[in-house]
């Protein structure tokens, strides 16, 4: 169990990590932070957080959380030269909220067993703006009694926490949640330039569409941007090329046909071949805007041109 009063670390501070670091500030618990740039655990410190200048100073707390980009970068901060199973003194727990594959997160598994620490992997959906606000969800899959270790931590962060099983379960759910996003975006911006070319204010479709049972808080959040072309990153379109690829290799590993998913992903591929790889996902847009032919009379600022 984790002790009372005892210090969470955070390991990874960027615009995910920040913001969930940022409610377990919030609710009161001590946090220590690391990150690959320090000067990102700055805000953090800001509110209340403490600042520690390695990996290893940050394995001396009890648990400790990881958000981190990719299956690499997840496998040099547990197990590389300085990552948290080489410290003289390990975390009792590592959840991990990373978007990985399953064999990068079965072997993280494994070697956090050998070495007697419980691992969770705790995946997360939601911008940063949501967790922030408190909408996002949690899944989480590994030892229950890490899970009811963390939980207490995790009801603070998200506001569904679901466990899915003593393996690898999380790393899959999650990656299924991913690639219906892009399909649903894909299929948003698809209609929407449909409704543009033939001759409907962009924002006219969307508060009719936000009105039939077709729509979503998600959708509905991120009609403002869409209407303005706003492409401000909160998950870019290389992060979602990551997710499609983890998660179409599962399919083929687990021999399940995935049509739709496939020719979406050559879509986000194209999209991050005419420079939208930076930008927010929604992004896709521009894509579509570019194919259908629309002109710059037809769109809301006149920016048909990627």
């Amino acid at each position: 169990m984790i002790r009372t009063g005892a210090a969470v670390g955070w390991l990874g501070t960027g615009r995910m990590g920040a913001a969930m670091a940022g409610r377990l500030i919030a609710a009161g618990s001590d946090v220590a932070v690391w990150n690959r740039t320090a000067s990102k655990t700055a805000p953090l410190v800001a509110r209340g957080a403490t600042a520690v200048g390695s990996i290893h100073e940050l394995a001396t707390c009890d648990i400790v959380f990881v958000t981190v980009s990719t299956p690499a970068d997840l496998e040099e901060v547990v197990t590389g030269a300085q990552g948290l199973l080489t410290a003289p003194t390990m975390p009792s727990i590592i959840v991990d909220c990373s978007t990985v594959s399953v064999d990068s997160s079965a072997k993280m598994r494994a070697a956090a067993t050998a070495a007697g620490v419980e691992f969770l992997a705790a995946p997360i959906s939601g911008n940063p703006h949501v967790v922030a606000e408190g909408g996002a969800c949690i899944v989480t899959s590994g030892p229950v009694t890490a899970l009811h270790a963390a939980k207490p931590l995790l009801d603070q962060i998200a506001k569904v926490v679901v466990y899915a099983g003593e393996d690898e379960q999380s790393r899959l759910v999650k990656l299924c949640t991913n690639l219906y996003l892009g399909v649903m975006v894909q299929a948003l911006v698809e209609v929407t330039s449909l409704a543009e070319k033939g001759g409907t204010d962009r924002a006219a479709f969307l508060a009719f569409l936000n009105g039939t049972v077709l729509s979503s808080d998600w959708v509905r959040r991120r009609t403002a941007h869409l209407v303005a072309r706003d492409w401000a990153p909160t998950f870019t379109t290389e992060l979602l090329r990551k997710d499609f690829d983890l998660g179409l290799a599962a399919a083929r590993a687990l021999e399940v046909p995935m049509p739709v998913g496939s020719a979406v992903y050559q879509l986000i591929q194209s999209a991050i071949g005419v420079g939208l790889g930076e930008q927010d996902f929604l992004s896709l847009y521009e894509l579509q805007a570019r194919v259908a032919g629309l002109r710059p009379s037809q769109e809301n600022d006149g920016h048909a041109d990627v």
